[in-house]
């Protein structure tokens, strides 16, 4: 059985990221993004939900609850009109499927390592058992 060391694996990590970052979905990201950069719009409201981010915090510090209320239904209204902007929700669910694709790579190594264990030591996949436990089990007693 091969053994491999943790750079060998870090190395092939780098090579995934990067197969990862040349996906559809990625690539839609990355125009996404651009076009939320240029818009204006789209700007000028991020900006004031910023500002007033900071307001709130000064208020809340201060104790200021009634002010507080008002900046945060200002800032609610704000992020209803940025959320009904186009670009941002295509934006927002460029977001959801690479990280919905990583998620995916994720519990894949995940899984594959787990199963690999359980194999390589004689387990039971569908028990999801390792072949230490199976032999404990059977009161083997072989150590």
């Amino acid at each position: 059985m091969a053994q491999y060391s943790k750079e060998q694996i870090v190395e092939r990590a780098a090579e995934l990221a990067k197969m990862i970052s040349e996906t559809e979905e990625v690539d839609f990201f990355k125009r996404a993004e651009a076009q939320i950069n240029q818009n204006q719009k789209v700007q000028e409201i991020i900006s004031t939900i910023k500002s007033l981010q900071k307001q709130a915090v000064n208020f809340k510090h201060y104790g200021k609850q009634e002010a507080l209320k008002q900046v945060e239904e200002k800032i609610d209204k704000l992020q209803e009109e940025l959320d009904a902007i186009p670009v941002v929700e295509e934006f927002k669910n460029s977001q959801i499927e690479v990280n919905d694709l990583l998620q995916l790579v994720a519990h894949t190594i995940s899984n594959n390592v787990t199963n690999e264990i359980i194999t390589s030591t004689g387990g039971d996949l569908l028990q999801g058992e390792t072949g230490s436990k199976l032999q404990n089990k059977s009161g083997c007693g072989c150590h």
